[in-house]
């Protein structure tokens, strides 16, 4: 048996006329098909894949085509975007509605109309925080002429040394209940007051110690304005006596109050605490108590024979014009006798100078202070 070569093959197939068989052609290897993007996925059948662009071979022909997503699948990206953006917004108004309801949609009682008026009593505080520039006498005999003039009054005496208490012949130490009940233990005011020229809420040693009793209290600032509510129908004006400080008793005392007068006495030293007294009011009325207003600055003890008295007046009225009363307290043994008897100046001698100082007052104030 002969084995012939392909190429003898050929030449023995040629002269036997059979065709020589042509050259097979491989087909090159098109590698792994690639899945067409704009199909649906198998991991996510429900959502339309983002179509991707097909890179030609030559790159002419890639900048020709355009990279822009088919009509329809654009059309169901953004149908999807929008479902699910309303599905939050869904879920965060419910949200919004268990949390806090819309105020506007809530049904609010109708406002009661208004009713008769009730009148209630003034409050005026004496305050300044130097000592000796006459508080207390100024307290008493102001509440004094005011009743002599029809009105209903009421004293609260605020301060510990228990003074004004002292000058209607009562005495501290005796008594049982006093102001440090009312602001410290909740006890009624109209328990502790005592009628004499004037009804007189009265004070005792023990109101040294409210400051620090009071000090944890919630509200503390307003125990004497939360006492003062029971009468306030009772009485006309309410005068109250404050101790030479501005602690937490004058701060009750100037919340409390409509009006603040401001006794000073006519020396260098005494006005200078009239700075510090304004920057507490100015809190007090940013804080506490915004209605509250300086009704006048009264000049007390004052010497017309001295210089520096009128100087210390005139540099007064420079200051703080029409504030300053016109009426001026001057200096009179009589108001250091009085308290001795227990009574007032108008009281103890009803005629004298000194009892017309405090009636000019009483006037000026009933025709809404210094003018």
């Amino acid at each position: 048996m002969r084995i012939l070569s392909r190429k003898n093959q050929d030449r023995e197939k040629a002269a036997t006329g059979e065709q020589a068989s042509a050259p097979v052609e491989v087909e090159p290897d098109p590698g792994p098909k690639v899945p067409d993007r704009t199909e649906p996925t198998a991991t996510d059948p429900g959502r339309a894949a983002s179509p991707v662009e097909t890179v030609p071979a030559d790159p002419a022909a890639a900048r020709a085509i355009p990279a822009e997503p088919a009509p329809a699948v654009e059309e169901e990206l953004a149908k999807v975007e929008e479902e699910a953006a309303a599905e939050q917004t869904e879920i965060r108004l419910k949200a919004a509605d268990l949390l806090a309801p819309d105020m506007r949609t809530m049904n609010r009682p109708k406002a009661e109309p208004p009713t008769d008026p009730v009148d209630h009593a003034e409050v005026i505080s004496l305050a300044n925080q130097k000592g000796g520039v006459a508080k207390t006498t100024s307290t008493l005999n102001l509440a004094v002429a005011l009743a002599e003039l029809g009105n209903r009054v009421l004293c609260v005496d605020l301060d510990p040394q228990g003074n004004l208490t002292m000058s209607q012949g009562i005495d501290p130490d005796k008594v049982e209940k006093s102001m440090y009940d009312v602001l410290v233990d909740d006890l009624p005011i109209s328990e502790i007051i005592v009628h004499r020229e004037i009804d007189i809420a009265v004070a005792s040693l023990d109101l040294a110690g409210a400051e620090i009793a009071m000090s944890t209290r919630i509200g503390r600032e307003r125990s004497l304005e939360k006492a003062l509510k029971e009468v306030q129908t009772d009485y006309d004006y309410i005068c109250i006596d404050t101790p030479p400080s501005l602690g937490l008793l004058t701060i009750n005392a100037l919340t409390a109050s409509n009006k603040v007068i401001i006794p000073v006495q006519c020396e260098y030293l005494s006005m200078r605490g009239l700075v510090q007294l304004q920057n507490t009011l100015t809190m007090i009325q940013e804080n506490l108590n915004p209605d509250v207003q300086i009704a006048g600055i009264l000049p007390t003890m004052f010497d017309s024979r001295t210089l520096h008295a009128r100087e210390a007046v005139s540099m007064l009225e420079e200051t703080f014009g029409d504030l300053v009363f016109k009426s001026r307290i001057r200096k009179a043994v009589k108001f250091a006798e009085a308290p001795v008897r227990g009574s007032s100046v108008l009281k103890y001698d009803t005629q004298s100078r000194a009892a017309s100082y405090y009636r000019n007052l009483a006037k000026e104030v009933l025709n809404d202070g210094s003018s």
